[in-house]
């Protein structure tokens, strides 16, 4: 077991006054970082030890932008009249809220103040800034194997992307941390299909950047909603794609209104998911235009260098963490196009398909203004299994959903090969194992991943060129009472599996299909009573026939 502490180094209590007029809120970029009391050769002031060994298994170095805002110059913004809203170590600045242009004037003539930037006008409610504190100790797990039925509505948007197959190799998130960036997450303290999250000790707490506090179970359901394609485990009626993860909540959207000061809200949800050494970051978030329109952004604007918060998405992968960023739900509206941070060029953008893998005509759509691939890849988000606001399984409709259960299999994939693959090795595993690969366009991005042809990639092997043995992986083996494994197909066709024992005798046999995007998942029980020894599964296909060596074990 291990314990994580995130250090929130700047610790300045500011209560705010209750306010008559609609205070501003700006953006401040600083000068420097020179006078800042940290150091790099300390880093256990302002990163836990699981950020710095995620850094270490990648060989990432640590630089500037690591370093903590000096606290005195944002003392000095505040001294000046600012109400304090955020920061950002990553791009050295303060957002604040003031009340005229003559505190806006008197912060601007301080030295190490390059500029202000306008963020929106909306009021904020008075608070207090200080530590987010220590996180919750995590604990071990067990790895019980799942049956079909225990998926239950949730079957069809895990097995479409491989990841049945996945989650029967032993691969379920264990030991990987996932930050949620999101609305809300009330009734995660309640409702059961989260008693595991919570009673394994996974859910490791958060912060609420838009109220300051540590209230993270209120707000928006939505993040809820979307946790549990992850998180949630009641096996029989629902199970998420990394129901063994372990979870940081973070709100950073503002449910009530669309401003600029969102993005700023969601970088610092990003530090803290890297400073607290989070693998993965699911942004079911996007931002193209606001509810004032000259904040508004453009299609130019998306790509994937001009906002602040796009460019935090590519900071967050620059220190090793996979961000995976819902594509957005604009593709039958005026606007039609991905927003940010999707746009950005190390950011896994998701785009959504329905139950039959046929693109959902919501889903926004590529490319970025540049020219990049977006989205990425797609998963299930039209009728998308989720838990709902009430506690029931339902369908619900958006790349919201199709995000988050591409980034909880991520994590199981990272899982599997976490001591050999970078986050961009991952991220370029899943797209060359999506159908589309060869042929990527506009609505699907290279279309929809297979997870265990990306294990297979990120093993080493070629999955249309390699031996055929390695088509059909199965696991466990040496076997005792049951093993499983999947068959790759690259087209659809029948096919006949048999297992066949050293005298030549089928002892059982399978028959199945395979689909073009998943291939086929099998899975052999009750073999306790065969004999101990070698056997041979056959495998008969359209393509050919296939042939692996198996060992039977005692029980």
């Amino acid at each position: 077991m291990r314990k994580i502490m995130l250090i929130f180094v700047l610790i300045l209590p500011f209560l705010g006054t209750a306010q008559t007029v609609t205070p501003k809120r700006y953006w401040f970029q600083f000068t420097d970082k020179e006078n800042t009391p940290y150091t790099l050769d300390q880093p256990l002031q302002f990163l836990s030890q699981r950020a710095l060994d995620r850094r270490q298994r990648q060989n990432i170095a640590l630089d500037e932008t690591d370093l903590p805002v000096d606290p005195a110059y944002i003392e000095a913004v505040i001294e000046k009249g600012g109400t304090y809203l955020t920061h950002s170590k990553w791009f050295n600045g303060v957002a604040v809220s003031i009340l005229n242009d003559d505190i806006l004037d008197s912060i601007l003539a301080l030295p190490f103040v390059v500029n202000a930037q306008p963020v929106g006008k909306r009021a904020q409610k008075p608070s207090v800034l200080g530590k987010f504190g220590p996180l919750a100790e995590e604990k071990s797990v067990s790895t019980a194997e799942f049956t079909e039925n225990d998926y239950g509505l949730a079957f069809n948007q895990i097995d479409m992307i491989g990841g049945i197959s996945i989650h029967n190799q032993g691969y379920k998130g264990e030991g990987m941390l996932i930050a949620v960036l999101d609305a809300g997450f009330p009734n995660v303290d309640a409702f059961p299909v989260f008693d595991s999250l919570r009673n394994d000790g996974r859910l490791l707490g958060g912060w609420d950047f838009v109220d300051r506090d540590n209230s993270i179970y209120e707000g928006s359901s939505h993040g809820q909603s979307v946790l549990s394609t992850m998180a949630g485990y009641q096996p029989g009626t629902f199970i998420g794609t990394a129901p063994k993860a372990s979870y940081l909540l973070l709100r950073t959207e503002d449910a009530n209104s669309e401003f600029p000061i969102e993005l700023e809200y969601w970088v610092a949800g990003a530090e803290f998911a890297d400073s607290a050494g989070a693998d993965i970051i699911n942004s079911s978030l996007g931002y193209t235009t606001f509810d004032q329109p000259e904040y508004n952004f453009t299609y130019a604007d998306m790509n994937g260098n001009t906002t602040r918060g796009t460019r935090g998405a590519d900071m967050a992968a620059s220190k090793g963490i996979l961000v995976v960023n819902s594509a957005g739900n604009s593709g039958n509206n005026a606007w039609q196009y991905i927003g940010a941070p999707a746009d950005g060029d190390s950011v896994l953008a998701i785009g959504a398909v329905t139950a039959d893998g046929f693109i959902a005509n919501f889903s926004s759509i590529g490319p970025s203004s540049d020219g990049d691939v977006k989205p990425n890849v797609c998963a299930q988000g039209q009728l998308a299994a989720i838990v709902t606001s009430v506690g029931t399984v339902s369908g619900g409709n958006g790349t919201s959903f199709a995000g988050p259960i591409i980034a909880g299999m991520v994590a199981c994939l990272w899982q599997a090969n976490l001591d050999s693959a970078t986050n961009m090795d991952v991220f370029h595993a899943v797209e060359a194992s999506a159908h589309k690969y060869n042929n990527p366009d506009h609505l699907y991005g290279y279309g929809i991943p297979n997870f265990s042809k990306a294990n297979l990639i990120l093993r080493g092997l070629n999955p249309t060129n390699a031996d055929k043995s390695e088509l059909f992986p199965t696991y466990p083996n040496p076997f005792t009472g049951q093993f499983s494994g999947t068959f790759y197909s690259a087209s659809k066709q029948k096919v006949i599996i048999r297992l066949v024992n050293n005298l030549g005798q089928e002892v059982r046999r399978i028959n199945a299909v395979t689909e073009p995007v998943s291939g086929a998942t099998f899975r052999f029980d009750d073999l306790q009573d065969l004999t101990e020894g070698m056997y041979t599964l056959h495998i008969e296909a359209d393509s050919g026939k296939y042939y692996q060596k198996l060992v039977k074990l005692k029980n």
